[in-house]
């Protein structure tokens, strides 16, 4: 399938009965789930499994989305059950492009056939890369994250986000470390990595970014962009 969306769009939750690659040409977009957020530039394309309810909104820019969708016989070896990250190379890139144009009513012993086939083989699985962010089921938690998530700049301590839940900074900073795998501040910087990729993605300049992130230097943003996404900024968007 192929569509643009408009900067700012919002698709509803929504599954499907198949697998599904999702891929955009350009622009980035965040993928949401029950537990947890996804953010997929160009670079990436994200594994949807069959079953799993989603949204999806643009960040920042248009996205022009190219999108496969895998019977459940065919979902590549290794395939997860979650959602997970595939590294896009300039093949799969290619093949996606062309699968797009490709009719509904294919013959699976034709040249199309064998170039969709093609698809799945090229699939790479990932780590997550710093592209994951859970948010969690504890109400308190969800708040906290929903709350950074729509200002990232925002620097408020445990302590200051206990006064205003009810509970302790011992008891949050516990639950972010059960429900989300890391520490609340190791969490808001994937936060702010993940809200400035967009902004980086259209151009902006590194230190405008990093500043308004809350970083005090663009080198500490920058440190904290290769070591979640393995490359600097500048390189991760060459």
């Amino acid at each position: 399938m192929s569509k643009d969306y408009p900067a700012a769009y919002a698709v509803a939750p929504h599954a499907h009965s198949c697998g599904q690659l999702i891929y955009a040409v350009s622009g980035v977009m965040e993928i949401r789930t029950d537990t947890g957020l996804w953010l997929v530039p160009p670079q990436r394309a994200l594994w949807m499994p069959a079953g799993i309810s989603h949204a999806m909104h643009t960040r920042g820019s248009p996205v022009a989305l190219r999108t496969a969708y895998v019977r459940l016989d065919r979902c590549p070896t290794g395939a997860p059950g979650q959602p997970g990250a595939v590294q896009v190379s300039s093949l799969l890139r290619e093949l996606v492009l062309r699968a797009a144009t490709i009719a509904l009513d294919y013959s699976e012993d034709s040249r199309d056939g064998r170039i969709l086939s093609l698809i799945l083989e090229e699939i790479a699985w990932l780590p997550e890369q710093g592209l994951h962010l859970p948010t969690g089921r504890d109400k308190r938690l969800v708040a906290i994250c929903e709350a950074i998530l729509a200002n990232p700049q925002d620097n408020r301590t445990l302590d200051d986000w206990a006064g205003q839940h009810g509970a302790t900074a011992r008891t949050l900073s516990r639950l972010f470390t059960a429900e989300l795998g890391v520490p609340f501040q190791v969490w808001r910087q994937q936060a702010r990595v993940m809200a400035a990729l967009p902004r980086l993605a259209a151009g902006e300049p590194v230190t405008t970014v990093a500043l308004e992130m809350g970083y005090d230097t663009p080198g500490a943003f920058s440190a904290m962009f290769k070591r979640l996404l393995g490359a600097s900024p500048s390189r991760y968007f060459a």
